[in-house]
């Protein structure tokens, strides 16, 4: 007598399709992996070959330009569109790795200055007058000269019955 005679072998087919499911879940996520890292590369080439090129502006846009196309180049991109204007650039920068080729724009130049603070006209404000050398909100009372709130105390020759101690 045999249990089940037409399932035999079930197993092996379902474990054969799970097998092949998680390859092509594992290859998914491995090619977004690579897709993810390929645009993180061109965003940091298009920032260091924009920072390049608007450090050379001053000097032209074909020297900052070849400057941010040789940043570009040291980082494993190239240099798609470069375009200066003034102190500001503008750097396109494409990376291609495999079937990705990522295109990221940047931009760099120098910062808009804040608004320098309000001057203050006339004299200025008058200051407080020095407080006594007690601390403030203390009574002052008798003790050691030069330390005002220490109690008096008798010295210890004479708290001992004479000038040394009790001896003559």
């Amino acid at each position: 007598m045999r249990r089940g005679g037409a399932d035999r072998g079930a197993a092996s087919v379902w474990t054969a399709f799970a097998a092949c499911a998680l390859c092509v879940v594992f290859g998914a996520v491995l090619a977004l992996g690579q897709a993810v890292a390929v645009r993180h590369r061109a965003g940091g080439a298009a920032d260091l070959a924009a920072l390049a090129a608007a450090d050379r502006a001053l000097w032209g846009e074909a020297e900052a330009c070849a400057a941010a196309g040789r940043v570009a180049a040291a980082q494993g991109a190239e240099l798609v569109r470069c375009r200066v204007a003034g102190a500001e650039a503008e750097v396109t920068a494409r990376v291609v790795r495999g079937p990705f080729a990522p295109e990221v724009r940047a931009r760099a130049g120098p910062g808009h200055l804040a608004p320098p603070p309000p001057r203050i006209l006339g004299p200025p404000p008058a200051l407080p007058p020095p407080e006594s050398p007690a601390m403030p909100g203390t009574p002052e009372t008798p003790g050691t000269p030069g330390i005002p709130g220490t109690p008096k105390t008798p010295g210890l020759p004479e708290a001992l019955g004479g000038p040394l101690g009790g001896v003559p």
